[in-house]
């Protein structure tokens, strides 16, 4: 077992920047294949925003590209999610997922308000 924690969201105007990090709650003996960050606005479905591989390979969602990274500290099964150049559009709570063994373990969310 694992347990996302995220930290640094907040309110932001456009244009803005912030930076979400994830931790687990306490050191795991789990393998963590992949670890991603997921955001949903209320009503709507949970949206895949960027994951990063177990050998380091990165993806993003096309409405991200060019703002946000996604990066790592491998050694701690930390997650981190760099965003700039905020929009309003990117308003909604932010999900840290860890995957390990086909498992997926799902943080609190992190509330981000982009104000225009």
């Amino acid at each position: 077992q694992v347990q996302p924690v995220e930290s640094g969201g907040g309110w932001v105007q456009a244009g803005g920047s912030l930076r979400l990090s994830c931790a687990p709650s306490s050191r795991t003996a789990l393998r963590i294949d992949r670890m991603s960050w997921y955001r949903q606005v209320l009503g709507q479905q949970r949206e895949l925003v960027a994951s990063i591989n177990f050998d380091g390979t990165t993806n993003l969602a096309d409405s991200v590209k060019g703002r946000f990274a996604i990066s790592r500290n491998k050694l701690r099964d930390s997650v981190y999610l760099q965003m700039n150049g905020l929009k309003p559009e990117d308003t909604a709570v932010y999900y840290c997922n860890y995957r390990s063994m086909m498992r997926e373990y799902w943080g609190q969310g992190t509330q981000v308000t982009v104000s225009s």
